[in-house]
């Protein structure tokens, strides 16, 4: 079952920058922030010093609207018009595998299902009509 959908928006380095104008330009609320530095492997992810600071998962809100930004990860390829994607948020593994797999025909699998640090199931595709999809297990 579907529990949130919220817009994703994905800067390329400059993701704290990002936050701060959001909040200055639209009153965003920054309800949570994750940076590379968090992650627990990061070292054997190869994520530089200098990069710790990226933007791993920020969570806001404007008004009663939800949205999220990260930061790509680093040497990742960025593309503009690529900044927006849809994240949904599931209630059960089941779900999501079901809503991925349907998103996925004639799609295009980014990051295949997988167990991550947050989620014990995450990925990205992109549909048949471009559009990308973060699909995420929250128990």
């Amino acid at each position: 079952m579907i529990k949130n959908m919220h817009v994703y928006l994905v800067t390329n380095g400059d993701g704290q920058e990002a936050i701060k104008f959001y909040q200055s330009a639209i009153d965003a609320e920054l309800l949570s922030l994750q940076t590379f530095a968090d992650l627990p492997n990061r070292a054997e992810m190869g994520i530089a010093e200098d990069e710790k600071d990226r933007v791993l998962n920020a969570h806001l809100r404007v008004g009663q609207t939800d949205f999220m930004l990260s930061d790509t990860m680093p040497g990742q390829s960025y593309q503009l018009g690529d900044q927006v994607t849809v994240a949904i948020i599931s209630s059960d593994i089941a779900s999501t595998e079901r809503i991925f797999g349907n998103l996925a025909q004639d799609g295009k699998v980014v990051m295949p299902l997988q167990e991550v640090f947050w989620s014990p199931s995450y990925g990205q595709v992109t549909d048949k009509f471009g559009v990308t999809w973060q699909i995420s297990t929250h128990e």
